[in-house]
């Protein structure tokens, strides 16, 4: 006898929230990709309601034969709402956005939404926008940008709260513009930031009212205080940097290098404040109040208990959203177990981010709300049964076969994800999480006893002394493993289309391991040959390739000339010792081209300053350059860079040219002028600060 008729709708009414997340997701999906009129997505709303209205007045005959008509009224009502929560989060909807009042002529009151964040050359600020002043009129708008102010004696003026007058517009954010660059525009715009403004000594003023909220102030004093604590006792930049990361959160500290280790041998999480340090703390209450585990009274108290730290722990964390995330989730999995031990986990975790995405619909493509919910559905899914590949009687053993089988669990459904936005793998991720999961969880402990003893100089000495010896010992192991040659699976290039078919594999070979389905098993191996074939395809367009790339770099030069898979590169060697940099602005459009240097690479020839490559022939002009010629000199491709003293004019008389390109090193008061030469002499030209960069297909006849 087959029980499956039976066991779906049970399935089902064991998990409402899996069913309507759902469509809650697709309404926000389509919504954000298709921007519908609100009022008819009211009219679909209003409509849904109607049919269950009606729906719910037939007799139990007709409803059950017609229950599609539910189900499908139930749909569509929640896509309605998904795509409304995102219409009305969107600030752009807004009438009274500061967006649409935006000109060349405009006075801007603004509010600091956080303490100053010092960067190279500036210090930076999220602001709400308060009012504007249009031709002497005040007009109270809603809106965010981000300031930067530049560095001089008044900056110390400004703190969270502070109002600031500024006569200049706001400017629209925009990406970079190189291939495959993370999308700068985006991530600002799901936090419903579109503008932002550098402001100078001379164009600022610094009122003296103030607009804070008393709770967010004690936040950040909250966290001022804990960094304050941890540099006091842990005296090594690299390792308070770590500390203050790994306790609360803070990441303006850290050591650009470091981190990129930290990522490379699959630990960034550990400094990634998320649901792990709630994790640790969760188990360590638990383990606790383990003890009280047969009095009537533990049942209700334990969750009051573990709740209450969990979300002090997150508030003096400064409430950032990846904890706050986490905090939400471990909310419902205590509530949930609660009050009713039955209760399916997954259920749990569908109520948690149906909740979450409600409150903000964008969190949908926040990469760490994608990781946390993998990790711990793949943890629920998967631990058990990786646990039992094998079995030992050791205790220590058996400790540390759990503690991996819970790494390796949690890979599982991460892994698509990190490829997708990462582009890499961690090769030796069991190692490092392994030792470094356990060390940092006594060092987030530590941290804790620092400040609750902080204010005995003598002991928080001394604790502070052995919290710097572990954190120096870790970052000096991560870095050790991170040298390692192998450590790290670099230059994955995985599309959309491609993390889909990694996830109906991973389904569909899971499925039959755990079930021995046949189907399963087909299913798995037909998206894994649908992947390797487009990956196959993707290779030969590669080796077919002939490009030359102007990157948009500020301050800098650089410029990648590629054949097939392999590339040589000019500009600054600053900027390649700059990993930070190199990382941001050049591995992205290398993993997306598929390249890797190359110490001889065909057709490519160089007497600066002239390039020649794949038939096409380059002047680089980065100084003062004078050249005469008895005729004109067909050149494919003008380069300048680095604010030569150079006339538009006089190059033309010599070089008979079809493109100029002005990259991110020049000013852009000279690329205007520049640009507007060339404009009058009718030249083709491309700013690359302006429109991103410039991108050269060497097998077009025509540029």
């Amino acid at each position: 006898m087959s029980y499956m008729p039976v066991s779906r709708p049970y399935f089902w009414k064991q998990m409402p929230f899996i069913r309507l997340i759902i469509p809650l997701i697709a309404g926000i999906l389509l919504e954000w990709n298709l921007s519908f009129n609100p009022f008819a997505l009211a009219g679909f709303a209003i409509s849904a309601i109607i049919v269950l209205f009606i729906f719910s007045r037939l007799s139990l005959a007709l409803k059950f034969s017609h229950s599609w008509i539910a189900g499908f009224a139930i749909n569509l009502l929640f896509i309605a709402g998904g795509a409304l929560i995102v219409y009305n989060k969107d600030i752009r909807n807004h009438q009274n956005w500061a967006g649409n009042y935006n000109t060349d002529k405009i006075a801007v009151l603004a509010t600091l939404q956080e303490p100053l964040v010092e960067k190279a050359k500036s210090y930076k600020a999220e602001a709400s926008i308060e009012a504007v002043n249009i031709k002497g009129e005040w007009k109270t708008v809603k809106g965010k940008a981000l300031i930067y102010f530049s560095k001089d004696s008044s900056v110390p003026n400004l703190k969270y709260g502070s109002e600031v007058l500024f006569y200049k517009p706001l400017q629209l954010i925009k990406n970079t513009g190189n291939p495959g660059s993370f999308d700068y525009k985006q991530y600002n715009a799901l936090q419903d930031i579109y503008h932002q403004v550098f402001l100078k000594k001379s164009e600022y003023v610094i009122t003296k009212a103030t607009n804070e909220n008393v709770f967010r102030n004690w936040l950040y004093n909250a966290r001022s205080y804990v960094i304050s604590k941890l540099q006091q006792y842990i005296k090594e930049d690299r390792e308070s940097g770590v500390a203050e990361a790994l306790l609360i959160g803070y990441r303006d500290d850290l050591d650009k290098d470091l981190v990129q280790s930290y990522s490379n041998t699959g630990v960034v999480h550990i400094i990634a404040i998320s649901g792990l340090h709630l994790g640790m703390i969760y188990m360590a209450l638990v383990w606790l109040l383990q003890p009280f585990r047969k009095t009537k009274w533990i049942n209700w108290v334990k969750p009051v208990i573990i709740l209450s730290v969990l979300w002090i722990f997150t508030l003096l964390a400064g409430g950032v959203p990846s904890i706050l995330r986490s905090a939400v989730m471990f909310s419902f999995i205590i509530l949930g177990q609660t009050i009713d031990r039955k209760s399916s986990i997954y259920n749990t975790l569908a109520a948690s981010a149906f909740v979450m995405l409600c409150i903000n619909p964008f969190y949908l493509w926040d990469v760490g709300f994608q990781l946390s919910y993998a990790a711990v559905i793949s943890i629920v899914l998967f631990s058990k049964p990786v646990y039992n590949w094998f079995y030992s009687k050791n205790k220590l053993i058996d400790f540390f076969w759990k503690l991996t089988s819970v790494t390796i669990a949690a890979q599982i459904l991460t892994v698509p994800i990190i490829f997708y936005f990462f582009h890499q793998f961690p090769n030796l991720f069991l190692i490092t999480n392994c030792i470094i999961v356990p060390l940092s969880s006594v060092i987030l402990f530590a941290e804790l006893i620092l400040l609750l003893i902080s204010f005995i100089p003598v002991a928080a000495t001394f604790v502070g002394f052995i919290t710097s010896s572990m954190l120096a010992f870790m970052n000096d192991f991560i870095e050790r493993i991170n040298n390692v040659p192998f450590a790290v699976y670099d230059g994955i290039q995985n599309n959309l289309a491609d993390t889909i078919l990694l996830y109906i594999f991973i389904a569909g070979i899971c499925y039959f391991l755990l079930n021995k389905t046949k189907q399963a098993l087909f299913v798995a191996l037909t998206a894994m040959f649908v992947f390797t074939a487009m990956d196959a395809y993707e290779n030969i367009r590669a080796k077919q390739q002939q490009k030359i790339v102007v990157y948009n770099v500020s301050q800098h030069n650089a410029i990648d000339f590629i054949s097939g898979k392999q590339f040589a590169f000019v500009g600054d060697t600053a900027l390649l010792n700059d990993g930070y940099l190199k990382n941001y602005h050049l591995k992205p459009a290398r993993t997306l081209f598929r390249i890797k240097p190359a110490n001889n690479l065909t057709g490519f020839y160089i007497s600066f300053p002239f390039i020649q490559f794949s038939g096409k022939k380059i002047l680089l002009i980065d100084k003062p350059f004078r050249f005469a010629s008895p005729r004109k000199i067909p050149l494919d491709l003008i380069v300048i860079s680095k604010n030569p003293h150079v006339r538009i004019a006089e190059l033309q008389t010599v070089f008979d040219c079809k493109q100029f390109v002005f990259d991110g090193s020049n000013s852009s008061w000279k690329i205007n002028q520049w640009k507007t030469d060339c404009d009058s002499l009718h030249l083709p030209n491309y700013s690359t600060p302006d429109k991103g960069a410039f991108e050269l297909d060497c097998l077009k006849q025509d540029l």
